[in-house]
């Protein structure tokens, strides 16, 4: 059953599904066309949801957005996207793609507090009243004093800092692109730089650092992750229902995915929702004995969370994170049917993360007050079971670092598509964020700029 808040941003008059009866298998024109239109029902709808992103959640312009975001994605959709036409609705606060002359265009709404919601291909919506007036992101800083506001801020790095800092604009990765940077020591602002076009309160997606958020409202709900996950669609027989949550955190769930990683496009940019996809993958190993990092294992985690806090507390659960840590320019976006898409889809600023990797740093205590259970950082931390083939650990929701990386033991990040790094340096006392729209093929060496950051330090 939808939600009030679905039914209220969409009513779907979903459209019967095309079956192209075509020529015989031999000549096979029809599958291929048929897979093509999905491709570009797919390409319409990252159009629309990053531009709806880039506008309404950080107040760029939809020229900025096609020249940077929309450029070096997915090859499948890079040759793609910049063929089709994108129409911004503001009255209404509004993205429509056109794909395909027989079916609606895809659509991207945004509403306060809840950033873009995609409709599923061929919904049809009507008009939501928006009191959108520019963005969410006020155009002056927030009066409170740093870390809950912006006020007293004052970065006056070193010069071995402010270079190592500036260099994040052009090395540490051939063709990447940095659009911010911003260096914690001691919980203060040391450093801070941005791209032009961004600033302190200009959002880009987080990509899959919102995993590492997902870990974090785990352990603020209070659930044990040694019990297996409540998924509804698993009914009773299921196979799957022995997977515990800690299984799902690990990314150890033995769920088959399409491919490493699954990128489930569907989902992210198809407005299938996380209930429908997510929980259907069947099994293809034991839990908990194969490491496979997996979009899934963290919705399903999320879709976990939902049933054990109920509707109501579920939806204004991630805002009540950002809310005490003074994230006011971060927004967790949902699916149509109201679900989080917490594998990935969270808007935020460099501020923004550095003020979660700070809290991190303070082991889940923010102000004084406890709000994360004691030792569950040092679970999201620790690696147990199978581990990734590469050089970094991997604990619940976290990337883990070390002497093989140049950096001191205990250290850890979140990170996502695209170039975002939430790197933690407990034993310095050190927070590195950088943000970034690195184009597909290029890679950032995080490892390298924050073991940098550390020595100019010193």
């Amino acid at each position: 059953m939808l939600n009030r808040r679905a039914t209220s941003l969409i009513l779907p008059a979903l459209l019967a599904v095309i079956v192209t009866s075509g020529p015989a298998p031999a000549q096979a024109p029809a599958p291929r066309q048929t897979d093509q239109r999905y491709v570009r029902a797919i390409a319409a709808g990252y159009k629309a949801a990053t531009i709806c992103g880039g506008i309404f959640n950080a107040g760029r312009s939809q020229a900025a957005v096609e020249a940077l975001e929309l450029r070096g994605i997915y090859p499948e959709y890079d040759a793609l996207v910049p063929t089709l036409s994108a129409t911004v609705d503001r009255s209404t606060a509004r993205v429509t793609v056109p794909f395909a002359p027989d079916l609606p265009a895809r659509q991207a709404t945004w509403q306060r507090g809840r950033g873009c919601t995609l409709a599923p291909i061929g919904a049809v919506s009507r008009a939501v009243a928006t009191t959108y007036a520019r963005a969410p992101a006020p155009a002056s800083a927030d009066p409170r004093q740093w870390p809950m506001g912006d006020a007293g801020i004052s970065p006056a790095p070193s010069p071995a800092l402010a270079s190592v800092v500036a260099r994040a604009f052009s090395d540490y990765g051939r063709g990447s692109q940095t659009v911010g940077v911003v260096v914690l020591r001691d919980g203060k602002i040391v450093a801070e730089r941005y791209r032009d076009g961004f600033g302190p309160f200009v959002a880009n997606r987080t990509w899959s650092v919102a995993k590492s958020i997902s870990g974090t409202l785990v352990g603020m709900a209070g659930v044990n992750p040694d019990q297996p996950a409540k998924v509804p669609e698993w009914r009773s027989g299921d196979p799957r229902s022995s997977i515990k949550l800690d299984d799902l955190l690990r990314m150890a769930s033995g769920l088959h995915s399409d491919t490493a990683g699954n990128r489930t496009d569907a989902i992210y940019f198809g407005g299938t929702t996380v209930t429908e996809q997510a929980s259907s993958w069947p099994l293809e190993a034991r839990p908990g004995t194969r490491f496979r990092y997996a979009n899934n294992d963290i919705l399903l985690a999320v879709r976990s969370l939902r049933v054990s806090l109920g509707d109501a507390a579920y939806d204004r659960f991630p805002q009540r994170l950002f809310t005490m840590l003074g994230m006011t320019h971060t927004v967790a976006q949902q699916d149509w049917q109201g679900n989080y898409i917490l594998s990935s889809d969270v808007w935020s600023t460099a501020r923004d993360l550095a003020r979660l990797g700070q809290f991190w740093l303070q082991d889940g205590v923010w102000a004084g007050k406890r709000m994360l259970p004691a030792g569950w950082l040092r679970y999201m931390t620790t690696p147990s079971g199978p581990q990734p083939e590469r050089a970094e650990g991997y604990g619940a929701t976290m990337w883990l670092f070390g002497a093989k990386q140049g950096l001191p033991a205990g250290s850890y990040a979140a990170q996502g598509n695209r170039g975002q790094y939430v790197m933690v340096i407990p034993a310095e006392k050190l927070v590195v964020v950088r943000r970034g729209e690195d184009p597909a093929g290029s890679s950032f060496d995080i490892a390298r700029f924050a073991a940098n950051v550390l020595a100019a330090q010193h």
